[in-house]
Order: C-alpha cells, then structure tokens, then sequence
C-alpha cells in the first residue's frame, strides 16, 4: 500500500506552537502513522461527515480528512480533547 502525502493546514501550525515539545513530538509521530495508514481502527470517523475522522494522541486529538481518490491525508487542527470538538 502506498504512503498517504500529508497536507498540513495554516491553524495546525497554530495549533502546535501553543504544545510542549514532548506533545509535538507525539503528535508528528502518530502523523507519520497516518501516512502509513489512515483509518487504522483506533481512529474514529466524525459523525456528520463523510470524510473527516480523529486520531487520538494521549489527551490531543488530530483532526483529519481522508481523501483515498488522491492519496492524501488533510490534517485540520491539533487540540486537546477538552477544546477539539466545540467548533468542528
């Protein structure tokens, strides 16, 4: 199976610069997962959506969308669980 290319959103940058170094370094390692293989079954698909599905990383969670017609995996935001879902 073929790695997945990983896009990164401008607010995921955002996102990261407010974490501790240990925190981001858990969270590009379970991104590199996804580039291995998205939707792996921890992960959950969003209810109301087609597309989007959520990687859990300790108490963080990485907002993703699918996209398997272009072999991409569209990383939305990076938030603690408490804060990830109020806007989505």
């Amino acid at each position: 199976m073929p790695k997945f290319e990983i896009l990164l959103k401008p607010s995921v940058e955002k996102d990261l610069r407010k974490l501790s170094s240990t925190v981001v370094r858990h969270v590009f390692a379970a991104i590199e997962q996804l580039a291995d293989s998205p939707c792996y079954p921890p992960d959950k698909k969003l209810t109301g959506t087609e597309r989007t599905w959520r990687h859990r990383t300790g108490d963080y969670r990485i907002i993703y969308e699918l996209d398997t017609s272009s072999a991409t995996v569209i990383i939305h935001y990076v938030r603690h669980r408490r804060e990830v879902y109020k806007r989505l």
